[in-house]
């Protein structure tokens, strides 16, 4: 059997090119040429020991983009080899709770690859045809950014975004950067805050209307004076650490919206009087929904700033050191991608 390599996080901390059979779609299933993969924020928490959900070892990835090379039986005529796709990463039980009600996303036993169950960080993989989504339009490393994207997207989407909204996002990685977009292409009025003036740089290009450096100033103060004292109606949560978790409730406008995405790794302390008193909804988001199609759209339309989000490009030989660089020096960094067409 032909063999490939493969990228895998074998414990927390390390990773290894491994040689695995390439695979061959069985029924319903399509085999992929995989051409970029990007790394997420899971990647590095899971590479950091910090994501609760990674298993190892596990070969890493699940932001692809792909071209189709091959259909096994019963995949719809549709389906045909040239095609530029992307690639639905989460795979639901169907029989819980959450999947009952229509909820896959947030299925209790949810398995995403490169998480729960093997990844796309190797040239190829077979995959449903019913995960797949395309464009004739984007460019494979343009349909590797949407999975990411439409994390964002979900996130504006719990948090009932609206044009007569301001929205605050805290944190510009590119989840993060899905929400703005998302927030802005709602119509709504958007505040980026990062540590990081190259980020909030491209957060400006990506719909912010106004940007705040909370290590330079004041959060507090700069909402209110953007907000006239009222805070902000929406406030999405896209870093996963204590404080900026119990920023999000503090700073919401009374009767607003907090959304949280990031995983705090560490036990969160609330004054919870200020929810009951500020009558304030939180809400989690986790993954997506029926996002893609609409992300597909919003990049098709070249409101994204594709290229400023994508900080480095490696191959798959230079991808664990370039993981592992990520880990130590977090901050520059929006999106690495990996290509894999070498």
């Amino acid at each position: 059997m032909t063999k490939m390599k493969a990228l895998v996080l074998t414990e927390p901390g390390q990773t290894q090119i491994w040689e695995i059979d390439k695979p061959a779609p069985a029924e319903g299933e399509v085999l992929l040429r995989v051409s970029w993969v990007g790394f997420c924020g899971g990647d590095l928490n899971g590479f950091r020991g910090l994501f609760e959900l990674q298993e190892y070892p596990n070969v890493l990835g699940h932001e692809v983009g792909a071209t189709v090379v091959e259909t096994g039986p019963s995949v719809p005529d549709t389906w045909q080899p040239g095609m530029r796709v992307t690639v639905n990463p989460y795979q639901h039980c169907g029989t819980c709770l959450s999947c009952r009600k229509g909820r896959t996303n947030a299925c209790q036993d949810n398995k995403t690859m490169g998480v729960r169950r093997a990844g796309a960080m190797t040239p190829y993989i077979v995959v449903p045809w019913q995960k797949l989504h395309t464009s004739d339009k984007l460019s494979l490393k343009q349909l590797a950014l949407v999975e990411p994207l439409t994390v964002g997207f979900h996130a504006a989407e719990r948090g009932r975004v609206a044009a007569t909204d301001t929205v605050a996002v805290i944190g510009c990685g590119i989840v993060g950067m899905g929400a703005l977009a998302a927030s802005a292409y709602r119509g709504a009025q958007v505040i980026a805050v990062d540590i990081d003036d190259s980020k909030l740089a491209i957060a400006r290009k990506a719909g912010a209307t106004h940007t705040i450096n909370s290590a330079q100033v004041d959060l507090h103060e700069a909402l209110s004076a953007i907000t006239h004292g009222d805070g902000p109606d929406v406030i999405i949560e896209a870093v996963g650490n204590p404080v900026t978790y119990r920023a999000a409730v503090d700073e919401v406008a009374y009767t607003g919206r907090v959304v949280y995405i990031g995983y705090a790794k560490k036990p969160v302390d609330y004054q919870t009087g200020t929810f009951v008193r500020k009558e304030i909804e939180i809400l989690g988001s986790r993954n997506c929904l029926g996002e893609f199609p609409e992300v597909i759209a919003y990049l098709e339309s070249g409101r994204f700033p594709v290229q400023d989000v994508i900080s480095r490009t490696v191959s798959l030989d230079e991808a664990g050191a370039a993981l592992a660089e990520w880990s130590a020096n977090p901050g520059p960094i929006t999106k690495i991608m990996v290509g894999l067409d070498a």
